[in-house]
């Protein structure tokens, strides 16, 4: 266990001091940790017979670009970038505004609503707030919200995007444990929605104890919130074929995100928001995405197989049973170390980092893999909102430059109580998360 530590503290140390990228941190730590396993000194750094441990690294570069399932994360990129380009985030805006924008707060509760609905099609939590605050920002500032209810509900909002299916942070956690992805899609439908409805009350909560931060916008009469929900079957339709395929067993993951993307594409030339120009930048940030993921991910496995062959989740295991504790007291432990690493860590590279370690100790606790799955990105959402590094904030205060990220933080609290709520409620009850997935596979 001494030499993981160590490697951890090194990888830290090289991470926050001598700012080198997650990706090639992990990889770097990963390969000299493993020859060091084998038995690198100092004294034999010349003579040392490197040849396993590039092995090692180098099955893990070709493994994993050549993994199949892996063509889910491009894919599912490129649906959402299409998706983005095509618009169909301000029919999502203006069909929930429809409904929701003549209450109290009620522009905030359309934001965090169609941010919800973005998240379904897009799978990336700082696209959706990206996007989300230049659609919905303006009518906020317009009707007078305060920044700090308005930016808040953006960014939170946003967090939706990595658990409402499909999810790209999902798809990589199914990846590493070796889990159903069909089944973690169908487990986080239901705490997405519990998200919603819980933003949706902290909305509520802001207004009722400060009535001028979220005015009433304008009412809109029946027949102008049916011409707005006509504006959103792109979304309703390209949902329902991907996720109704996958949990109908029709097609897989992998394949469901190809009918996604190529779904988007019509779409986007349905809607006439495409050009040559515009392909080329949609195409070109997909792979500029896709590869830093795989960056990270392989540079992931390699630490991963430092670890494993240091030992950690066998040390960890031995610690937990000596301790004589409860299995949801080792549960609640993984999760307060969560919720400090998502002070300083991002959200993916959190979970790369940990899930090796902690799953297998999770697996012989007993629980199920596919439930830690679902807890694990709903603390990882709640990262995305946790000062000092909350990458969603971050991103809002980049896009809208006369914010202040510490207006954010300070508006996104209420959230941030519920994300705990949820998470409370995820985790002691196991079958919120469960219910999906054992009505239709178990």
């Amino acid at each position: 266990m001494i030499t993981a530590l160590t490697g951890f503290a090194i990888l830290l140390l090289i991470i926050v001091v001598i700012r080198i990228p997650i990706a090639f941190a992990m990889g770097i730590v990963g390969f000299f940790g493993f020859a060091y396993m084998q038995g690198l000194t100092f004294d034999n750094l010349m003579d040392f017979r490197w040849n396993s441990t590039l092995s090692m690294a180098a099955k893990r570069v070709v493994d994993t670009s050549q993994e199949y399932g892996l063509s889910v994360i491009p894919l599912f990129i490129l649906m959402g970038n299409l998706v983005t380009k095509s618009g169909l985030s301000h029919e999502l805006y203006r069909a929930s505004y429809a409904f929701l924008g003549h209450r109290k707060g009620g522009l905030s509760m359309a934001t965090v609503v169609a941010c919800g609905g973005f998240s379904a099609i897009c799978g990336s939590s700082l696209a959706t707030s990206a996007t989300m605050a230049k659609v919905a920002m303006p009518p906020m500032r317009k009707y007078g919200y305060a920044d700090s209810l308005a930016t808040a509900s953006i960014a939170a909002g946003g967090t939706l995007g990595i658990l409402i299916p499909p999810s790209v942070i999902l798809v990589i956690y199914g990846l590493l444990t070796e889990t159903s992805i069909r089944e973690l899609f169908a487990a986080g439908f239901i705490p997405g929605m519990i998200g919603i409805l819980l933003y949706l009350c902290a909305v509520r909560y802001v207004v009722w104890r400060t009535p001028e931060a979220g005015p009433c916008g304008d009412k809109m009469e029946w027949p102008e919130r049916m011409q707005a929900l006509n504006g959103v079957w792109g979304v309703l339709t390209l949902f329902s074929v991907v996720m109704g395929g996958i949990y109908g067993g029709i097609f897989t993951p992998t394949e469901a995100a190809g009918i996604g993307a190529g779904g988007a594409f019509f779409i986007a030339l349905y809607r006439r928001s495409l050009s040559f120009g515009s392909l080329f930048d949609i195409l070109t940030d997909t792979a500029r995405t896709s590869a830093m993921l795989f960056a990270v991910l392989i540079g992931a496995l390699i630490f991963s197989n430092f670890i494993n062959r240091a030992g950690l989740p066998a040390d960890l295991l031995e610690l937990v049973n000596g301790l004589d504790v409860p299995p949801m007291v080792v549960i609640l432990v993984i999760l307060a170390i969560y919720i400090v690493l998502g002070m300083v860590f991002e959200s993916l590279s959190m979970l790369l980092l940990t899930v090796p370690i902690f799953f297998p100790l999770v697996d012989s606790l007993g629980f199920d893999l596919v439930w830690f799955g679902i807890v694990v990105v709903v603390v990882t959402e709640i990262s995305l909102i946790t000062p000092p590094v909350g990458m969603n904030v971050f991103v809002l205060a980049a896009v809208l430059k006369d914010v202040k990220a510490s207006t954010i933080f300070k508006g996104v609290t209420p959230f941030w109580c519920a994300d705990i709520i949820r998470l409370a409620m995820v985790t002691f009850f196991s079958s919120i998360a469960l219910f999906l997935p054992e009505l239709l596979y178990r």
